[in-house]
């Protein structure tokens, strides 16, 4: 996040748009919490953030999006990166849609999820300045290419966007604070001043 800037996270008003749009009630959430944590020096799941920790943060935006939830933190094959995690999390999907959540994003919004969700793709991204990442919704579908370059050695998102022919949908510049995800330990001070800042808001 760049200094100075705060991301906001606004409720939803009312459910009205979830309750009218077929392509989100054919969806699930995933969030992938199967990483290591090296640059952090702990579990980032567990770290507390606000009211809430960061996986905590992650259930609610699935919550306020009314999306059926589960947490990956076991991959089938471990060692594979957020791939691998995309992997097992299709190889057990029980809808049609899976949107992909990290569990260190805090500040993402229902609003910019949303739009993600109401793609009508089989691969979906958002993008900032043409590099994808989370949040991003596949179908069971594509598992077969997820796992034909996890076995080529590849494990870039932006190479699986490319070789899904993905949808990317552009994060506006307002929206990008949004995106940021806490890795080390200076990210984490800085989120905890923003929370500090939105007060009750977070």
């Amino acid at each position: 996040m760049e200094k100075g800037r705060q991301a906001s996270r606004r409720p939803v008003k009312g459910n009205s748009f979830l309750k009218k749009n077929s392509v989100i009630d054919l969806s699930e959430c995933v969030i992938l919490a199967g990483g290591g944590s090296t640059r952090m020096g702990r579990a980032k799941a567990d770290l507390r953030l606000g009211r809430r920790t960061l996986l905590g943060h992650a259930r609610a935006l699935a919550a306020e999006l009314g999306l059926p939830c589960r947490v990956q933190s076991q991959d089938d094959t471990p060692g594979q990166g957020p791939l691998g995690g995309v992997a097992t999390a299709l190889r057990r999907a029980r809808a049609g849609r899976v949107l992909f959540l990290g569990c260190d994003m805090p500040f993402l919004t229902a609003e910019l999820t949303q739009r993600i969700l109401a793609v009508e793709a089989e691969a979906v991204f958002a993008s900032v300045k043409g590099t994808v990442g989370f949040p991003f919704v596949l179908s069971p579908a594509v598992l077969p290419k997820v796992e034909a370059q996890l076995a080529s050695g590849q494990r870039s998102l932006q190479r699986l966007a490319v070789r899904l022919r993905a949808r990317r949908i552009r994060v506006l510049v307002a929206e990008v604070p949004q995106l940021q995800n806490l890795n080390t330990p200076a990210d984490l001070a800085e989120a905890l001043k923003t929370a500090a800042c939105l007060g009750r808001r977070f």
